[in-house]
């Protein structure tokens, strides 16, 4: 993974965005299962993860991503996925994950999404 960053999703926004590039792999899954549980510890129930710029995403990866899923869920909330790579939409596909994410081909779909207090997002 080449870069890890967190953004809002607009001015006065509570939905943080996550932007990761690269590889997503089993070396970099402990830093975003970190940066991810750090959010929700912060309270954050809703999460959008931009991975526009990634160009792989393994198996340990995607578990990092449904577990915090699940915990947004939970929660009331929900984790976005922004993706147009082939590759990673092929395995959301052959996982039957495509149709339990809440996925978007660009981030400025991602910006309606529900704040984390139900209220929402604004453009």
């Amino acid at each position: 993974m080449d870069e890890h960053s967190e953004q809002r999703t607009g001015p006065g926004t509570d939905v943080p965005v996550v932007a990761l590039t690269g590889e997503i792999d089993l070396a970099v899954a402990p830093s975003l299962q970190k940066r991810l549980n750090l959010l929700l510890s912060r309270g954050s129930t809703t999460i959008v993860v931009d991975l526009l710029g990634a160009t792989f995403l393994d198996s340990i990866a995607l578990g990092v991503l449904v577990s915090t899923m699940d915990e947004c869920r939970k929660a009331g909330g929900d984790l976005h996925l922004v993706v147009t790579e082939p590759r990673i939409l092929k395995v959301l596909k052959i996982t039957g994950l495509a149709d339990t994410f809440t996925i978007h081909s660009t981030r400025q779909g991602s910006s309606d999404v529900q704040h984390s207090d139900g209220e929402e997002g604004q453009s």
